[in-house]
């Protein structure tokens, strides 16, 4: 008997063109699923008969209470080797093997600057303006040069942000828990004394930090409130480091001057969310990661997992 195979989230459907699936031919049936489903009832129902389940990213939580309703599932592949919604134990108690792909660091960086670059030079507003006929020149665009980028984070993503930073003119500082001095100069960067400096001293800031107990809900109302007025804030890492709330607030109000945002609390964002109609808001789908090279790494190892586990030996397995 074939074993079956759902790939979710496969919104461009492009899962089976940017990698090579014809090696399962005639061993697992491939299903893959356009729409996001979201409800656990709905979800349970729709996989109940598949063996294998390709997930992307964290879009799709797998918590114990919808393994339990998977009779049938024996493998579960997440892209990327770090996964917050998925309940190992209850994987392992149930017998799921739970596998991991490659995932670069490239898109997200590249995703983070068109997102700066956009809110510095008002791209989307002036573009839009050209194509309906409005004002020629309505915006006036804030200088990189000279400027001070804020990182809040400096690991792989947020140190090379800083290094095309630095050679745009900027003057960048950075700063988190566990940051040191040492790091920071290996970079080329200041460290913030504090996190509140960071922010009061930026123009634009950039959040590059993993989503953890220490990092969740790290600027609110009062962070926001010692930014100046005129700086950005960028987030391509976690929508939950940024209280959502308070960020709303500060748009509508003007404390800040814009943020570029690619991450949200619900994803893919409902019809009638706040962000989808915030001022100074320059939002996009969650993209960060959304590249042709990385996707033929998530469907590609995706694949090698899959032959991997028939053979008896899983490779890249998680947690």
């Amino acid at each position: 008997m074939r074993l079956r195979c759902a790939v979710l989230d496969d919104f461009q459907g492009v899962a089976t063109e940017v990698a090579d699936w014809s090696g399962l031919e005639g061993r697992v049936e491939v299903v893959t699923f356009r729409e996001h489903v979201g409800d656990e009832d709905a979800l349970a129902a729709a996989l109940a008969d598949f063996d294998i389940v390709v997930t992307l990213r964290e879009r799709v939580p797998f918590p114990g209470s919808l393994i339990a309703r998977l009779p049938r599932l024996k493998l579960l592949i997440a892209s990327g080797m770090r996964n917050s919604v998925i309940d190992y134990a209850a994987a392992q108690a149930h017998g799921v093997t739970v596998c991991g792909t490659g995932s670069s660091s490239t898109p997200p960086v590249e995703m983070t600057w068109a997102l700066l670059l956009g809110l510095a030079r008002g791209v989307v507003q002036e573009s839009t303006a050209l194509r309906h006929n409005g004002p020629w020149q309505s915006t006036l665009g804030a200088d990189l040069q000279g400027a001070r980028l804020g990182l809040l984070g400096l690991g792989k993503i947020g140190s090379r942000v800083a290094r095309i930073a630095l050679a745009f003119g900027m003057r960048v500082s950075a700063w988190s828990q566990n940051l040191t001095a040492e790091r920071a100069a290996e970079v080329g960067v200041e460290l913030a004394a504090s996190k509140e400096e960071l922010l009061a001293d930026s123009d634009f800031v950039s959040v590059h930090l993993a989503l953890g107990d220490r990092t969740r809900g790290l600027l609110g109302a009062p962070e926001f409130a010692l930014m100046k007025p005129t700086a950005h804030l960028v987030n391509t890492s976690r929508a939950a480091i940024v209280d959502q709330d308070a960020l709303l607030a500060a748009l509508r109000e003007g404390r800040i001057a814009g943020a570029g945002v690619d991450v949200f609390d619900v994803e893919p964002l409902p019809a009638d969310h706040p962000m989808r109609t915030a001022p100074r808001l320059l939002a996009t789908p969650h993209l960060g990661y959304v590249s042709r090279a990385n996707y033929a790494t998530y469907y590609g190892q995706a694949v090698e997992d899959i032959e991997a586990y028939l053979a008896g030996a899983p490779v890249r397995r998680l947690p």
